[in-house]
């Protein structure tokens, strides 16, 4: 009976074992920074292996994977992690860019302009919205159905896209 109960001990990898080979690995011992959190479970039941491999799961190393290849299993250990730095102060408040003033309103008259080299073509219209420089207003042009986006360019003034 005893000699059965020794066989099936041996059948089994030593945690303790195991224990020894990750603070050997780390470099540092159980529950210290950079070590193992806590011993192995000594319930475990893992077939005996003749040689582990042991490795870092990430660049971070936040937990040593202990290997076997012969019969196959694999353990995860984690690793007691560096205090984090601490949390960097956040960004001051900037209060979004005022947006620019109008420089053509509801009902002004406006001249559109376009043309490219060699030729310019002017129109007259009235506004039929606000616009800053840059901004897109619709302009009813006398004699058109629909009225034309033109882009903002002065006080009475403005362009067509892509012209």
């Amino acid at each position: 009976m005893i000699l059965l109960a020794l066989a099936a001990a041996a059948a089994f990898q030593d945690t303790a074992a195991l224990d020894r080979a990750v603070t050997a690995f780390t470099g540092r011992p159980m529950g210290a920074e950079g070590g193992a959190r806590a011993a192995l479970d000594p319930r475990l039941r893992l077939a005996a292996c003749p040689m582990v491999a042991m490795s870092w799961r990430t660049e971070a190393k936040d937990a040593v994977v202990v290997t076997c290849t012969g019969p196959s299993w694999r353990l995860f250990v984690p690793v007691v992690a560096a205090p984090r730095a601490a949390a960097v102060a956040p960004a001051a408040y900037v209060a979004p860019p005022k947006p620019a003033a109008p420089v053509i309103r509801r009902g002004d008259p406006v001249t559109i302009e376009a043309g490219s080299d060699g030729f310019s073509i002017t129109r007259e219209g009235i506004a039929m919205g606000d616009a800053a420089p840059g901004a897109r207003l619709p302009v009813q042009v006398q004699g058109a159905t629909k009225p034309v986006q033109a882009v903002a360019i002065d006080t009475g003034r403005a362009t067509l896209p892509g012209y």
